[in-house]
């Protein structure tokens, strides 16, 4: 799998990670908890996921995705 991470998690983080997914990491929120025990920057709420490029709003099954992005709240005036 896929992570991209952007804004001050890609400073955090990296530009992107492949991963062999947990076998019981099934769905978005798992994704995030699993990453976040050694990246807890990805536990805040705010930080948003997409899957395959499509936002998300509500946990969602991984599936076949091949890419999962996290992306910051933006900041700015």
């Amino acid at each position: 799998m896929r992570l991209r991470f952007f804004g001050r998690l890609r400073e955090e983080i990296a530009d992107e990670l492949i991963v062999d997914l947990p076998g019981d990491v099934r769905d978005s929120e798992a994704v995030r908890a699993w990453l976040g025990r050694d990246h807890p920057a990805l536990l805040d709420p705010a930080v948003r996921i997409a899957l395959d490029d499509r936002m998300l709003v509500a946990p969602t099954m991984i599936g076949d995705a091949t890419e999962i992005s996290f992306l910051p709240p933006m900041s700015g005036g």
